[in-house]
């Protein structure tokens, strides 16, 4: 018997301690203020268990909450022993310097066994790719860049894109509109980019010319633009909607990052970021935080950005972790991952 609340998809992705379902994180998942989990490395014990847990995320509500992860490849990956070891980007842009079809062939490969292992255990989507240009200044970027040039990023980004989109899961470019000129880490700080609109030209360009299915801006000032982080920036979730007519979904990054605390508490937040114009609002290892949002928070409706967020949902299924050892696609991306670490 389907036992599931059919509710629609709210404004909040939040996180859950560990291996399995609290009674109290059941309870909030059902929250109608919620429209998404997002996972960490805590919750990952094996490929078994990712596969249980988020079935049961899945079988709260209708439509199933999107499950989310940071699993880019390099050291950001959540997902570790079971799953294929992904090379950092940089290996990406470091082959293209040699052979740009190799490293294009490449990048649909990765792309596909990234994201075909994971909704072989149920997560639905991954905050990738990261489109910040390596203007060897940020630390907390790095090899996490493609590459220092947008017209290498731009193909790069592209060859993985559509190996995501073939395992059936969508693209979410990071960190709008760059957050590779800043030397601050978002996570401790509050970086501020002193460039003018003109010199953030090849950071925007990725954000021009791909297709992207939903965008993360950047906890940064810019500060000829806006004294506000992009991410509660009117003028760029405008730009983003009217200049480059992107009508994906726009997260907010994570709310309880440094970065974000220049709006005040949690509520203030997520106010800032829900009037800018962001779909979705992470709230991330802060419980106490989440507990105060269910409770107090009471933003007005919005079935379009639920629609928005309806749509990161995967519509084609998963091919099983069986069946990915005989795809030669799946097979050929993780001979490809793999002579990338070497």
């Amino acid at each position: 018997m389907n036992t599931s609340r059919t509710l629609p998809l709210g404004p909040l992705m939040i996180d859950i301690a560990g291996l399995h379902l609290s009674a109290l994180e059941r309870e909030r998942l059902c929250h109608p203020l919620v429209g998404g989990l997002i996972l960490f490395a805590r919750n990952y014990a094996s490929p078994q268990q990712l596969e249980q847990l988020t079935a049961a995320v899945h079988a709260l509500r209708s439509p199933p909450l999107p499950i989310a992860i940071d699993h880019e490849g390099g050291r950001v990956q959540r997902c570790r022993d079971g799953f294929t070891r992904l090379p950092a980007m940089r290996r990406l842009g470091e082959l293209w310097d040699r052979d740009p079809q190799a490293a294009l062939h490449a990048a649909r490969g990765v792309g596909y066994v990234l994201a075909a292992e994971l909704r072989a255990r149920g997560v639905d989507l991954s905050f990738t790719p990261v489109l910040d240009l390596d203007w060897g200044r940020s630390s907390v970027i790095g090899d996490r860049s493609l590459h220092a040039d947008p017209a290498a990023v731009v193909p790069l980004a592209g060859a993985l894109i559509e190996g995501l989109h073939r395992a059936g899961m969508a693209a979410c470019g990071k960190h709008f509109p760059g957050h590779g000129w800043v030397e601050a880490d978002s996570h401790v700080d509050l970086p501020i980019d002193e460039r003018r609109f003109e010199e953030l030209a090849p950071d925007l360009e990725p954000y021009r010319r791909l297709e992207l299915d939903a965008v993360m801006p950047a906890h940064v000032i810019y500060r000829w633009l806006d004294p506000r982080p992009a991410g509660f920036s009117h003028f760029w979730t405008g730009l983003l909607r009217n200049d480059l007519g992107f009508d994906g979904v726009i997260f907010s990054d994570d709310l309880s990052m440094a970065g974000a605390s220049v709006a005040g508490g949690i509520i203030e937040r997520c106010m800032a970021a829900w009037d800018a114009g962001c779909d979705l609002l992470l709230v991330c290892n802060s419980p106490d935080a989440v507990g105060e949002l269910l409770a107090s928070w009471q933003p007005p409706g919005d079935p379009l950005r639920a629609q928005r967020v309806g749509r990161l949902l995967p519509t084609n299924p998963a091919v099983g972790w069986a069946g990915l050892q005989q795809d030669s696609t799946y097979l050929a991306g993780v001979a490809a991952a793999c002579s990338l670490l070497s």
